[in-house]
């Protein structure tokens, strides 16, 4: 698999399997506002969302892990900054660079399947979030319908979304924020996921907006639970 260069860099060919680098718009402005990189592996409907919404912060560039994942697509009509690679042997160092001399603030993970690398510039600064109420149900291997299948083959009575800070073990970095729903009357795990991801799309970006105001986390490891309305 060949890999994708920044434009006007040099160096090596990639390594063979490999597939690394980045697109680059020519000429883009600054955003007024802070920028947060979102990592995708799939069809970015967390991507979508940030860019749909009203928020105080502007999405600045993209990180995937999959070359052929609809994220691309969307990230590519929004004019966005794309870094690709498998992420089995990323180069840390010059994923860091790529971020820092576009000023990213934050990097949300929203439905990225691989582990993340810890980056010099970005310790505490990389966020993720999960379609449970941590630590139920997360962990290698626990993603997407899969979690709501446990959900519901479990009865649950309330499950949720959980936003947490990422480490290098799966779904385990420190919980910042959690919001949950009653599963009473939902008996599928596709209406399930549908509930949640529409917490997700309230939750998140709320979350990420009190990390840029440094109104989170939460003193004492202590968990910020989120309702729908919730001042800012």
């Amino acid at each position: 698999m060949s890999g994708l260069k920044p434009q006007g860099a040099g160096g090596s060919a990639s390594a063979p399997g490999a597939l690394t680098g980045s697109e680059r718009r020519p000429g883009s402005s600054l955003s007024p506002k802070p920028k947060i990189a979102v990592a995708v592996s799939g069809q970015g409907r967390s991507l979508l969302n940030f860019l749909s919404g009203d928020y105080p912060f502007a999405v600045g560039a993209v990180i995937c892990s999959n070359p052929k994942a609809l994220a691309l697509d969307i990230a590519r009509e929004h004019g966005l900054p794309v870094y690709v690679d498998d992420f089995r042997s990323v180069d840390a160092d010059a994923l860091n660079r790529w971020l820092t001399e576009d000023s990213i603030a934050l990097i949300a993970l929203a439905g990225f399947l691989k582990p993340f690398p810890a980056l010099a510039d970005y310790r505490n600064r990389v966020i993720n979030i999960h379609p449970s109420l941590l630590p139920q149900y997360g962990g290698h291997g626990m993603y997407g319908k899969r979690v709501h299948e446990a959900v519901i083959s479990a009865q649950e009575a309330f499950t949720g979304a959980t936003v947490h800070f990422v480490n290098e073990r799966y779904d385990e970095g420190s919980i910042i924020a959690q919001a949950r729903i009653a599963t009473t009357g939902i008996l599928t795990a596709e209406e399930l996921a549908h509930q949640v991801f529409q917490l997700e799309c309230a939750l998140y970006p709320e979350v990420l907006t009190r990390l840029l105001k440094r109104e989170l986390p939460l003193s004492e490891g202590r968990i910020w639970h989120f309702e729908k309305g919730s001042p800012c």
